[in-house]
């Protein structure tokens, strides 16, 4: 197999998110508004635009070695591929999403075993006859072109089946969430030929290490001090970090240098309490990973 890794960026909802995180984790991907195939600064990479919905197929006939696409529609599709890693971000909270069975509010239904005989609509055809199947309950799945549900507050179906982060819209409009039957986040994929190739497998890697490095990042911040040596004790009992503040004696002086990684929320109240423990010079730096 040559030494070209083809990459499938998920087009959509999480295009924009995926070509930032790359960005930040050192890959520069350039997008055009007429084209599927993105230019990126590396001679060992070849990036195509392609639905989240049929990333899964086509990573598992080959046609792209490795992409990454929601969980949701990898199961969907069933397709036999080999899952890398997860990279949990979404273009809302940067957390799962949830696909949950929903009817009205003053639905009889109370358990998936009471929709027997009936008919449910969604976009998540395949996975939902298969949940279905796989508890011996006969019901009817039909696709959902959206506006999923209308469908059942008109009555035009018993139940559907959709994706939601916070249930907020569903409960918005005197629905009810019934039960989840999936959660799901983006996930990094590979086809199992290129997984086996040793170069593709090296390269696919790197780029799940920087990628979920990015993310580990998210949020975080350093923030290094000088400080008198006998108030050290004090400053490091207070500061969060990975493992343990790094400290280090300045040249020819009794103070010290003192180095950590912090969620950046926490900045705004620890540094008037490092202030008052004598702490000076307090810098904060912004984090791209955290290997």
């Amino acid at each position: 197999m040559d030494n070209l890794l083809k990459f499938g960026i998920p087009k959509g909802s999480l295009e924009e998110a995926t070509v930032e995180l790359f960005r930040k984790a050192g890959w520069r991907i350039t997008t055009a508004s007429r084209s599927y195939f993105p230019s990126v600064d590396d001679d060992e990479m070849k990036c195509s635009l392609i639905r989240p919905q049929e990333m899964g197929r086509y990573v598992e006939r080959g046609t792209i070695d490795v992409g990454i696409a929601g969980r949701d529609w990898v199961r969907e599709s069933d397709s036999d591929v080999v899952e890398i890693c997860e990279m949990v971000y979404s273009k809302v909270s940067r957390g799962t999403v949830r696909w949950v069975l929903v009817v009205k509010d003053d639905s009889r239904v109370r358990s998936p075993e009471d929709l027997r005989g009936g008919t449910i609509s969604t976009e998540l055809v395949g996975f939902t006859q298969r949940y279905f199947a796989e508890r011996n309950i006969p019901v009817t799945v039909e696709f959902s072109w959206g506006a999923t549900e209308a469908k059942v507050v008109e009555g035009l179906c018993d139940a559907i089946v959709e994706v939601t982060e916070t249930g907020s819209t569903i409960r918005a409009n005197g629905l009810r969430i019934v039960c989840d039957l999936m959660e799901s986040l983006p996930v990094m994929i590979a086809n199992r030929k290129a997984w086996e190739d040793p170069w593709k497998r090296v390269k696919i890697e790197q780029i799940a290490t920087l990628l979920q490095s990015t993310l580990r990042a998210e949020g975080m911040v350093g923030l290094k001090m000088n400080a008198p040596g006998d108030r050290v004790a004090a400053i490091t009992g207070i500061l969060p970090s990975l493992n343990n503040p790094t400290v280090a004696h300045l040249h020819n002086s009794d103070w010290v240098s003192i180095e950590t990684i912090l969620p950046e929320m926490k900045v705004r109240s620890i540094v008037p309490e490092l202030m008052k423990l004598g702490a000076e010079g307090i810098v904060e730096y912004p984090l791209n990973k955290i290997i």
